[in-house]
């Protein structure tokens, strides 16, 4: 059962709709935010990619302070209404689906902005799709993890993502529960919102059994956590990176947490191995709140506009 889209799906300079992309294995929900009223000239775009357990509604944090940009998010596939479509997931085929949803809005050339599991699946993109990519922001993610090497999935997914995973398996008997349940979160302490409420809330569907559960299915979890930590795929990407990229992190981390996903010596290592990416450190954020809070959403926003005004300088 889907959650319906509801509450303000009007932000005060977008207006909401959602589409459906074909894809390889089904039908991708894609949310668009279009400027009102319309500007005069061409608008800009940008492509949002969500975290692991996400979905695209994640992003109307950052949308709304992006006056006068288009912005286009989808649910990868196994999350949100994209649970539906069949078949692997894994980086490439998020890259691959993310071409389509370009080719169905028209969109020859985007910045692209990726969250957590969605910087990874940025870079992918950038890699496998490189004219469909102008510039790349990196949100707490994209860089190789500081994981212990021989690790099963299992142990993978239960180290990076802890409790996240761990209610992947859970059932509520509805969204009051479900709710409750994020309220104890350490992340959303002091960050409790109307978009964050709605954002949970279309998080849970339906069972089967009359009860309700996380969109998302520790299985795609799981598949796509082994790729982006011991696949080839991203250091592929990581290799043959041609874009401007800048990353963002924040100080804490899912359980709002120091030192957050990059500690800093391991970022320095990283920083030293990439140096062409920049980096911007975002004080005061957690690796959710980085998005899905004022302070982080601002940030975001910030950059975001920084590289459209780039991208068309170009």
């Amino acid at each position: 059962m889907d959650r319906p889209v509801t509450g303000p799906a009007k932000l005060a300079a977008h207006a909401y709709r959602a589409v459906d992309v074909p894809v390889q294995g089904g039908d991708l929900r894609v949310g668009v935010w279009d400027p009102v009223p319309p500007p005069a000239d061409a608008v800009p775009d940008v492509l949002l990619v969500h975290g692991v357990t996400s979905s695209h509604l994640a992003w109307p944090f950052v949308v709304e302070r992006l006056p006068g940009v288009r912005a286009v998010a989808p649910d990868l596939r196994g999350r949100g209404v994209s649970r539906r479509v069949q078949g692997p997931a894994g980086l490439s085929a998020h890259a691959d689906d993310l071409a389509a949803v370009l080719d169905s809005l028209d969109i020859e050339r985007t910045p692209v902005v990726g969250h957590s599991m969605g910087a990874f699946v940025a870079l992918v993109f950038a890699h496998r799709h490189p004219d469909r990519v102008s510039r790349l922001v990196l949100v707490d993610g994209g860089l190789p993890l500081d994981v212990p090497p021989g690790l099963d999935t299992d142990q993978l997914v239960a180290g990076i993502l802890g409790p996240t995973a761990a209610r992947l398996s859970m059932r509520f008997a509805g969204d009051d529960e479900y709710l409750e349940f994020w309220r104890g979160h350490p992340a959303f302490q002091g960050a409790w919102t109307p978009e964050l409420e709605r954002y949970l809330r279309y998080d849970l569907v339906g069972d089967g059994e009359g009860g309700f559960r996380p969109a998302t299915s520790y299985e795609v979890t799981a598949e796509d956590t082994r790729d982006l930590t011991a696949g080839q795929t991203l250091p592929d990407a990581l290799a043959g990176l041609r874009h401007p990229a800048r990353l963002l992190t924040a100080p804490r981390g899912l359980q709002d947490e120091e030192p957050g996903l990059y500690a800093p010596v391991h970022l320095e290592k990283l920083l030293a191995e990439y140096p062409s990416i920049r980096h911007e450190r975002i004080a005061g954020v957690n690796h959710y709140t980085i998005v899905m809070g004022a302070e982080g959403a601002d940030a975001v926003a910030r950059a975001v506009r920084e590289e459209l005004d780039a991208a068309a300088v170009r």
